[in-house]
């Protein structure tokens, strides 16, 4: 298609409209959004954050790669400001709730539904976004088909709550009704950091994922802590007289299923409430 020569009115009649987007541009939000608690993210999101009621669609290499350091800044001051619980659909980890609660989401706000079947998720979260009295939902719906996300999408905008649906990244091809839609996977070789791709937005591709902490600043003095904690109390087995050595377990700590070689689950998987 040829250019219109520079002497054309039109172009400078769609220079004079203010609120004309461009799709070279990064869009006006639609509604309200909440910060992600990343400058570096929100920087990249139409609004300036998180779409509040809107399906916000999360594609991971695995369900239990790590997600709770990327939403728990929103979730969190979602949680205080509305004084409403996050509704957990699905999820496939319990949690370790000193760590949800150092990060300023308490445990007493999650409310986690066993649901079984792709059917009864689906309709778990549906009902959640149908309360008023509820600040987010977290979903995660291997199954659902365009049609079902695109009934989660209104059911959220009624009650302005922020919904996230956690799907498979082989997803990624097919078609989303989601206002946005990101992947998030652990970095290769890097375990304190999370990649983030923006795959949707009111805007133009991303040219490269960002980089992103995989933890909270909490979480990660808490391992050091624990770190240090865990090098004084073992002795050396050979000045020991070798043998076995004896620890005493402590029964507020959490269980050795809840830690993985980089850290707590937290930091390498999702959990639940």
């Amino acid at each position: 298609m040829p250019a219109l020569p520079s002497s054309s009115p039109f172009p400078q009649a769609l220079a004079a409209c203010a609120d004309l987007w461009r799709g070279d541009e990064l869009g006006a939000a639609d509604g309200p959004a909440r910060p992600t608690g990343h400058a570096a993210l929100d920087a990249q999101l139409p609004g300036g954050g998180w779409p509040v009621g809107a399906l916000t669609e999360l594609l991971q290499p695995a369900p239990d790669a790590p997600l709770w350091p990327l939403l728990l800044p929103a979730l969190a001051a979602a949680v205080a400001e509305r004084e409403a619980p996050v509704v957990l659909v699905g999820p496939p980890h319990e949690p370790f709730g000193p760590a949800l609660a150092g990060a300023g989401l308490p445990v007493q706000a999650l409310l986690w539904v066993r649901a079984g079947t792709a059917a009864e998720r689906l309709w778990a979260c549906e009902q959640a976004l149908r309360c008023a009295g509820v600040a987010a939902v977290l979903a995660w719906l291997p199954q659902a088909r365009a049609a079902e996300l695109r009934r989660l999408q209104l059911a959220a905008a009624r009650h302005a709550a922020l919904l996230f649906v956690l799907r498979p990244e082989a997803d990624r091809e097919g078609a989303s009704p989601a206002r946005l839609r990101l992947r998030v996977a652990p970095s290769e070789g890097r375990p304190d950091q999370l990649d983030v791709q923006v795959l949707k937005r009111r805007g133009p591709p991303m040219a490269a994922p960002l980089a992103l902490p995989a933890r909270s600043a909490h979480m990660a003095a808490l391992l050091a802590a624990a770190s240090r904690r865990r090098r004084m109390a073992v002795p050396d087995a050979a000045s020991a007289g070798g043998g076995a050595t004896v620890l005493r377990l402590d029964p507020r700590r959490p269980r050795r299923t809840d830690f993985q070689e980089a850290g707590h689950a937290l930091a390498g998987a999702v959990v639940a409430a």
